[in-house]
């Protein structure tokens, strides 16, 4: 096959490889944990020296890590951090997991993509593995890690090898992690794909699926989460059809999914968060105007999505109206702010853009959150506080944003007097107050 691959192959199977993981967020420390755990040495990039010094201190700061595994690891002297670039010269492989936002166009950016690619051209050596694992539009390893390496003289497929793998992350998800979630994985060459599949292979439990090309792996993790994002957007326009015609949509959905095939249940919420649903699709509504093609599906979804935090308070205006409340000067208690169950991740989370709204509005606003000691918004810092049997008595309305497991239903539904419920975390309480409202 060639001396490079047959002895970066050899390094991959024998464990002797060292992996380098550029960014050490939701994505990247996680999987550098990971490839630690199985026996290889690695060493993680990250131009935050206070991550660097919180990870070679042993200290966790992501939901899904294991601090004890970590700590283990970094004890065995297995993974360790480092702002210093110049050494990716003594890595073999190396994953991109940095952040690919939009910006205030709605348009990726990819400088950060662009500005760690050059950042490893300027270090790489022959026989090296480079994969990008950050979520973006179709063609990027192509039109930008690619000629960052052939500009430095290297050949892909030859003497580096390039790749992209998608990030799976689910924060939270308590039965799927890297570990054991599926891998798709797409090379520049077939020799690209055959040692990043090896790679993978080496680290995780998950099968590892290889696809004919970078584009084909980018696509489908669009697909992924564009696929979410209509469906959920569905969900949420059918919410908001049988608020009015006063049907109980979450009985609707319980109902439909007891059909075994053709049909699966995704369901209505006060918007979406995260880094994935709510700005992967418009990569690819991006990426779709350079093939004079329009995304009317996707962009109506997102309209749809979107809107769902301010049809959040004007419900909640209604219901205080309904009880004689004005929303200036009205206590409002709000329970929770991440944008899902059991995490601590406040990106692009649907309640900040309620809580703005309630602020605007004049309303007295509290916030509860067991895992958010606070959070930033409108230029300022946000202190959560903790729930009490007073806070929610006194409270005008209660806002149920987020249902994590750890909060106590029974207490809230035995203290709040009025309670607006949009993620229907009080099905299975009994004692709801008599005025309990679901989305």
């Amino acid at each position: 096959m060639g001396a490079h691959i047959d002895e970066l192959l050899s390094k991959i199977e024998s464990k002797n490889a060292t992996i380098g993981v550029v960014g050490l967020g939701y994505v990247g420390l996680p999987l550098a944990v990971e490839k630690a755990k199985a026996g290889y040495k690695v060493i993680g990039f990250d131009v935050q020296q206070s991550r660097v010094d919180m990870v070679n201190d042993g200290n966790n700061y992501i939901g899904d890590v294991v601090n004890e595994d970590l700590k283990e690891i970094i004890a065995n002297g297995l993974l360790e951090a480092t702002t210093d670039y110049s050494r990716i010269q003594d890595v073999d492989a190396v994953a991109i997991c940095v952040p690919t936002p939009l910006d205030h166009h709605q348009q990726p950016d990819t400088s950060y993509v662009e500005s760690s690619s050059n950042a490893i051209a300027n270090f790489a050596h022959k026989g090296m593995l480079v994969v990008l694992e950050s979520t973006t539009y179709p063609g990027t390893t192509e039109e930008i890690v690619v000629p960052a390496f052939e500009n430095k003289g290297y050949v892909i497929g030859e003497d580096i090898f390039v790749a992209y793998s998608p990030e799976r992350v689910d924060p939270g998800n308590k039965e799927f992690k890297t570990k054991n979630t599926p891998k798709v994985v797409g090379g520049i060459t077939a020799n690209c794909t055959k040692v990043a599949s090896s790679l993978y292979r080496h680290v995780l439990e998950g099968e590892v699926f290889e696809v004919s090309s970078p584009a084909v792996a980018e696509m489908e993790k669009i697909f992924e989460n564009t696929f979410r994002h209509i469906n959920i957007a569905l969900a949420n326009e059918m919410a908001i059809l049988c608020e009015r015609m006063g049907i109980d949509v979450w009985e609707v959905i319980d109902a439909a999914k007891t059909k075994p095939y053709g049909f699966m249940a995704f369901y209505p919420g006060p918007g979406l968060g995260g880094h994935c649903i709510p700005i992967d699709p418009f990569y690819l509504t991006w990426k779709a105007r350079e093939y004079n093609y329009h995304t009317r599906l996707i962009e109506l979804a997102g309209e749809i999505n979107n809107a769902m935090p301010e049809h959040v308070v004007e419900r909640s205006m209604r219901l205080l109206n309904r009880d004689g409340k004005a929303m200036r000067g009205a206590k409002i208690t709000v329970l929770g702010v991440a944008y899902k169950k059991d995490i601590d991740d406040v990106r692009e989370s649907p309640v900040l853009h309620i809580l703005d709204s309630l602020f605007e509005e004049g309303a007295d606003v509290r916030v509860v959150d067991p895992f958010v000691t606070s959070f930033k918004l409108r230029g300022g810092v946000v202190e959560t506080v903790p729930m009490t049997e007073g806070l929610l008595e006194e409270s005008d309305l209660v806002l149920l944003t987020t249902d994590h497991s750890t909060f106590d239903y029974e207490m809230i539904g035995k203290h709040s007097r009025s309670l607006f419920d949009t993620r229907n975390a009080m099905k299975h309480v009994e004692n709801k107050p008599a005025n309990y409202t679901k989305l």
